[in-house]
């Protein structure tokens, strides 16, 4: 390991403001080290909005990606076209008919591949699950061998969805994109994660810091130490203006800063983490906002009961 756990926590502790000179220092080391070849790889959230703006601050004309999957918030798609040299992507499939790259949407991902479900692991098990019930993968789910990442027992009845479940859906409609963008170009990313997000991002992280010069597939992280207390602050202090779903960003009883609208944006129809919505008044906004502005999926009886079954809706909010 480069780094450990000692490190990431005491990383985590600096003020912003020096936060903020580490992570600029590394962008430079990025952008000089590529010879100017690099990009911001731009969601519209708050993580990314934070990345772009401190990236150009140092370089005013770099260049930001965005992919348009199709189930962006509405909010999140308007603002990201307010902001300048932002090249838009789509998903795309490799057509072996046609020998060629061609355009794919969410309804051909899950058909295909299955709905993202809890977590990428989880529903990397459960589809694993599905096609052998007796593997060792089936074994966690069910809790016969203990795996607290897994649930411990507590999602082995996914392995009996009436519908498929896997971890491929971000890398279909997101990633894909990407990697042509990048063989096309010659571009190397900057991204916005950070090793608070998830364990699989610290181990990432402990083990090849911010810049990883040396992967196969380079990528620079330079937000890594931050904390979501660190974005939501920057925002405040500087200003910066971001995509309005997540409201105002307001002190809670505690002297925690946190948004009035929801906490997270992403793809509205990935069930990725909303089992941990602490806010169970943001879930429940977060799906009726979906349902009023799209047209589908969750008024099928399948998706719908599933989410009733994780406790984020009641069934009206679907079917009266």
């Amino acid at each position: 390991m480069k780094y450990t756990e000692e490190d990431l926590k005491k990383m985590q502790s600096w003020p912003l403001e020096r936060k903020i000179q580490v992570t600029q220092t590394r962008i430079i080391e990025w952008y000089q080290h590529w010879e100017g070849k690099v990009y911001v790889s731009f969601s519209g959230g708050k993580d990314s909005t934070v990345l772009l703006d401190l990236a150009r601050r140092i370089y005013p004309d770099i260049e930001a990606v965005f992919v348009d999957t199709g189930l962006e918030y509405p909010e999140i798609r308007e603002f990201v076209k307010t902001k300048e040299n932002v090249t838009w992507l789509y998903p795309i499939k490799y057509d072996k008919e046609k020998k060629e790259w061609v355009k794919t949407n969410f309804r051909e991902v899950i058909e295909t591949y299955g709905y993202p479900v809890i977590s990428k692991r989880v529903a990397g098990y459960v589809e694993s699950s599905k096609r052998n019930p007796n593997c060792k993968r089936a074994q966690y789910l069910k809790g016969e061998i203990e795996n607290t990442l897994c649930g411990n027992g507590k999602y082995a009845y996914l392995i009996d969805a009436p519908f498929k479940i896997s971890e491929k859906c971000c890398n279909a409609m997101k990633k894909q994109p990407m990697k042509k963008f990048v063989k096309e170009t010659g571009k190397h990313p900057i991204i916005g994660t950070m090793a608070s997000e998830s364990i699989s991002r610290t181990i990432t992280w402990q083990k090849q810091g911010c810049n990883a010069f040396e992967n196969s597939d380079p990528t620079s992280q330079p937000m890594s130490f931050w904390t979501e207390q660190d974005v939501l602050r920057y925002l405040k202090e500087f200003g910066v203006k971001y995509a309005s779903i997540y409201g105002d960003i307001v002190e809670n009883e505690h002297g925690k800063l946190m948004t009035t609208g929801v906490s997270r944006t992403g793809c509205m129809f990935c069930m990725f983490g909303v089992h941990l919505e602490k806010n169970q008044t943001a879930s429940k906004e977060w799906l009726l906002h979906i349902l009023s502005n799209t047209i589908t999926a969750l008024t099928s009886s399948v998706v719908g009961k599933f989410l009733i079954t994780l406790g984020l809706i009641i069934p009206h909010y679907l079917w009266t």
